[in-house]
């Protein structure tokens, strides 16, 4: 399964909403603090590109040192329509300060010094050390998981449903006669989460392992049509 460090990193990489937070910044009257771009930098470090003449430019223009702290609230939403659409929040705090010279005209990058960092997920909630987060890697899938799952769950809908029947045998016979939906709601490296639909109010997910993480499209059909050919016999 991904670690904790790898599920931030690959939020922060994502297409994700994110807000910055600054704590003391008047935004009664202004936009919220949406990044137009995330990276991460060798050191760890997540670097913010906003409009140069955005508050949160300005505040670390004028900040002295690393006085000025602030927090990255992402949320991850499912890109399929399901139950519950809400699949993780990541917060990462530390310390902004403005990096003059690497943007575009008119655009300046933020960088905030990783602090610390917390992830409340599909695979539950834990902390983050600054060590873990540098040294992880986002899943090599992120740019393309929203595309694939929606293909799934438009395309493949009778061979999602399929998948059932590798749940154990109690399972399959509650399946059965029920005939749950069966709608992809997350995709990684090492394998797919299902959300099995049984009713407006009542539904459960599973997960299924590949035999070995993939490493990119390619290695993922291969996996999907192995656990497809496993699922149908």
């Amino acid at each position: 399964m991904p670690s904790a460090a790898e599920r931030t990193r690959t939020l922060v990489q994502s297409t994700c909403s994110a807000l910055l937070v600054v704590p003391g910044l008047d935004l009664a009257r202004a936009e919220p603090l949406i990044p137009d771009s995330r990276s991460v930098g060798p050191e760890g470090d997540v670097f913010l590109e906003f409009a140069a003449d955005s508050p949160a430019v300005r505040a670390a223009t004028h900040a002295q040192g690393d006085e000025l702290t602030a927090v990255l609230e992402i949320t991850d939403v499912a890109p399929v329509s399901v139950p519950h659409r809400i699949r993780g929040r990541a917060w990462v705090s530390g310390w902004l300060t403005s990096v003059p010279g690497i943007a575009e005209p008119g655009r300046m990058m933020l960088r905030l010094e990783f602090g610390e960092a917390y992830v409340d997920d599909l695979w539950g909630a834990e902390d983050i050390e600054p060590e873990d987060f540098r040294d992880a890697a986002p899943d090599p899938l992120v740019l393309h998981e929203a595309e694939l799952l929606q293909h799934l769950a438009s395309a493949h809908d009778e061979q999602m449903r399929t998948l059932c029947g590798l749940l154990g045998e109690r399972t399959a016979r509650a399946c059965a006669p029920n005939q749950p939906s069966a709608v992809p709601v997350a995709l990684d490296r090492f394998g797919l989460r299902v959300r099995f639909i049984e009713s407006r109010d009542a539904c459960f997910d599973a997960r299924f392992e590949f035999p070995e993480p993939v490493r990119d499209v390619t290695e993922l059909r291969r996996a999907m049509h192995t656990l497809f050919e496993a699922a149908a016999s």
